[in-house]
C-alpha cells in the first residue's frame, strides 16, 4: 500500500492533527501556527473536513484560513462554535453566516449522537468535556471504516471517559497532558484506563511553558497500568499509520 493510501495521523503541534481516514483528509483543532508547528496554514491541501473542539484561539485556531484555501472544505462544531467560525469567514470570504450555514459548509451540533456526513462517508460524535469557552467544550470522535479516533479536546479525566470508551469504542486517544489547563500525565493515564483504546496518542503539551506534562511520564504511567493501550509519542511532522478496519 502506498503511502498517500494508508489511513494516518499526523501531528502539527499543540492539538493539531490531521487525520487520513477513509480517503478523506480530517483537520482537528488546526491552530497550525502554533510555535511547534512543521507547516503553515496555506500549505494544508485538499481538506475535506475541519473539527473544531471549542471556542478558544489555540483550538480555533487558523480555521479560516483552511478553509479558504480548501473550497471543498466542511466546518462541523457545537453550534455556538460554529457560528463563532463562520463569522470569522464571512469576514475574508464575503459570505454571509447564513449563507455559510445554509450551503451546508458550516455544520452547528452538539454533543450527542454522531453526525452523519454522507458526503464524506463519515460519521462525527462529540463527547462531553471539561472546559471553558463559548457554548461549550467538546471532544470529538471520527468513525469511519478504518477506524474509529477520540480527540479529547481540551478536558480534565471524567467519568464520561467509561461512557465513550463503551460507546464509540476509539482505537486511539488523543489526549492532553500538559496540565494546568487540562490532564497532566497522571490524569491522563487515568483517562486510558477509562477509555481503554489501542492506542494513546499525548497531545497539548510543551507548547508554551506552562503545559509541563512529559510525555515520557505519561507513557510509563499507562504502562505501570497495565492496560493493553500502546502509546505513541509523536513529534510534531511525525505520523501514525493505521488500519483497523481489518481483524
Amino acid at each position: 500500500m502506498r503511502l498517500a493510501d494508508m489511513a494516518r495521523l499526523t501531528y502539527y503541534g499543540h492539538a493539531a492533527f490531521e487525520l487520513v481516514i477513509d480517503g478523506k483528509k480530517v483537520l482537528i483543532d488546526p491552530w497550525l501556527s502554533n510555535p511547534k508547528s512543521p507547516v503553515k496554514p496555506e500549505e494544508v491541501k485538499d481538506v475535506n473536513l475541519i473539527l473544531v473542539t471549542h471556542s478558544h484561539f489555540d483550538h480555533v485556531g487558523d480555521t479560516a484560513t483552511v478553509f479558504k484555501n480548501n473550497p471543498n472544505a466542511k466546518v462541523l462544531a457545537v453550534y455556538e462554535v460554529a457560528d463563532l467560525v463562520a463569522e470569522e469567514i464571512s469576514k475574508s470570504s464575503g459570505e454571509s453566516k447564513d449563507q455559510l450555514f445554509n450551503s451546508g459548509r458550516v455544520i452547528g451540533a452538539n454533543i450527542g449522537g454522531p453526525v452523519i456526513l454522507e458526503d464524506l462517508g463519515l460519521k462525527v460524535a462529540f463527547t462531553p468535556a471539561t472546559h471553558s469557552g463559548v457554548g461549550v467544550a467538546a471532544g470529538v470522535v471520527v468513525i469511519g471504516k478504518e477506524a474509529r479516533v477520540y480527540h479529547a479536546g481540551d478536558t480534565g479525566v471524567t467519568l464520561d471517559m467509561r461512557l465513550v470508551g463503551e460507546i464509540y469504542k476509539p482505537h486511539v486517544a488523543l489526549l492532553p497532558i500538559g496540565g494546568h489547563f487540562t490532564m497532566d500525565p497522571v490524569e491522563a493515564a487515568k483517562a486510558v484506563e477509562l477509555i481503554k483504546p489501542l492506542v494513546a496518542i499525548p497531545m497539548h503539551y510543551g507548547t508554551f511553558p506552562v503545559l509541563y506534562g512529559d510525555p515520557s511520564d505519561f507513557k510509563k504511567r499507562v504502562e505501570e497500568k497495565c492496560v493493553p493501550t500502546q502509546v505513541k509519542i509523536l513529534n510534531p511532522g511525525e505520523s501514525y499509520e493505521f488500519d483497523f478496519s481489518k481483524p
